[in-house]
């Protein structure tokens, strides 16, 4: 399993070891030690399964608030998305800073996104499978989201065609009128 840092304090790219023969390919996709060796201390409550039929379904930015926020360990396990963690800890040096990157079936990369950051993904293909697991339980009452289009945040969303949004995300506020409380602390 090789874990790979990305800009974002505590948002890191994980890729795991594939063992393949003529018979197909095993892979651990979880491995808790591993993991707190490399300083993610978590541990992982719920897993959720998303499917989107058409390409372009945009589904984000979302997180849930303290004290029910959710750390997240994603993959997409048919097609392909381009998935994002947005950073919206109050005091961050990285606040509203973006880091997005290609998760498919093919590559089997994983993101992990630590609390304090919104979460979002837009399909590259038809029928993509999304699968993560959460180290909080849904919580409806904390449930939130930021526009996907927000320009103080200005992700550079892979897409040639408006995405397609539910009325929730079409309607979901900018950072700077978001309900957000998470304060940055090294």
């Amino acid at each position: 399993m090789k874990i790979t840092g990305t800009g974002l304090n505590g948002v890191v790219v994980i890729e795991p070891q594939v063992f393949g023969d003529e018979r197909g390919w095993f892979m651990e996709t979880y491995h808790l030690a591993r993991l707190q060796e490399y300083g993610l201390k978590i541990n992982f409550v719920q897993d959720n399964h998303s499917y989107s039929a058409a390409k372009g379904t945009l589904r984000g930015l979302h997180y849930q608030l303290n004290p029910k926020a959710q750390a997240k360990l994603v993959r997409c396990t048919r097609g392909a998305i381009f998935d994002v963690a947005v950073d919206i800890r109050r005091g961050s040096p990285t606040y509203a800073q973006w880091f997005g990157l290609e998760l498919s079936a093919d590559n089997r990369k994983q993101l992990f996104i630590p609390r304090g950051f919104a979460h979002g993904f837009i399909t590259l293909t038809e029928d993509a499978e999304v699968q993560y697991k959460v180290d909080e339980y849904y919580a409806p009452a904390c449930d939130r989201s930021i526009r996907w289009n927000d320009p103080d945040i200005n992700i550079t969303w892979p897409a040639d065609t408006p995405p397609i949004l539910s009325a929730k995300d079409a309607a979901a506020p900018l950072l700077r009128d978001a309900d957000h409380n998470f304060t940055y602390a090294d």
